[in-house]
């Protein structure tokens, strides 16, 4: 709980909730829709074993993972850095020991950490109908259908959940990141499954 408080602390500070959650949205939207054209490549390629989709798909996952995680902390190292020598500036005053300084070091691990969490843990909740499918465990549909529908679900809860965060319709919001998707998936079977 005490590490909460204090993330949450050192956001307040540097002002970076919107920050976290953009990166959080962006990111995670990125992940779902890899996932996504990933998983239908296959469904258009034909018969594939599930352990095939399964490794491809976690290779892109940890993939976007570490491109989150590295190139997030590197923009933000860099955007704290600059915004704390103003502030030190401004103040004429040493800020390395005091708080501002230290969410200087510690904000954008913590943003990175969400950027690269994101789209890997969304990954996985996507894949997660292919790992049970592997396991022998029956679904309601084929475990690639499965996957789809539940990348097309996070898809819209992402846009729900924007739409809350910016005040307006959370149905109109969702189904405008739905059709982006499914306007993925159509680019995918025009230009790959033609």
């Amino acid at each position: 709980m005490k590490l909460f408080d204090t993330a949450r602390s050192l956001l307040g500070i540097t002002h970076a909730h919107g920050i976290v959650r953009r990166y959080f949205v962006v990111n995670g939207f990125d992940g779902a829709l890899t996932m996504l054209g990933i998983i239908v490549g296959f469904m258009i390629g034909g018969p594939a074993e599930l352990s095939v989709i399964i490794h491809a798909c976690l290779g892109a996952a940890i993939a976007l993972g570490v491109s989150g995680i590295s190139s997030a902390y590197v923009s933000e190292t860099a955007e704290r850095r600059r915004a704390l020598e103003q502030l030190e500036g401004a103040m004429l005053a040493d800020l390395q020991d005091s708080a501002h300084g230290e969410a200087a070091r510690w904000v954008p691990m913590l943003v990175a950490l969400i950027n690269g969490a994101a789209p890997l843990l969304l990954s996985l909740l996507i894949i997660t109908p292919l790992w049970l499918g592997e396991a022998g465990i029956p679904l309601p549909v084929a475990p690639l259908n499965a996957a789809v529908f539940t990348a097309l679900l996070i898809v819209f809860l992402l846009g729900v959940y924007l739409g809350r965060v910016a005040g307006v319709s959370w149905l109109k919001s969702g189904m405008r990141t739905l059709v982006v998707a499914l306007i993925t998936v159509a680019l995918i079977y025009l230009f790959v499954g033609g």
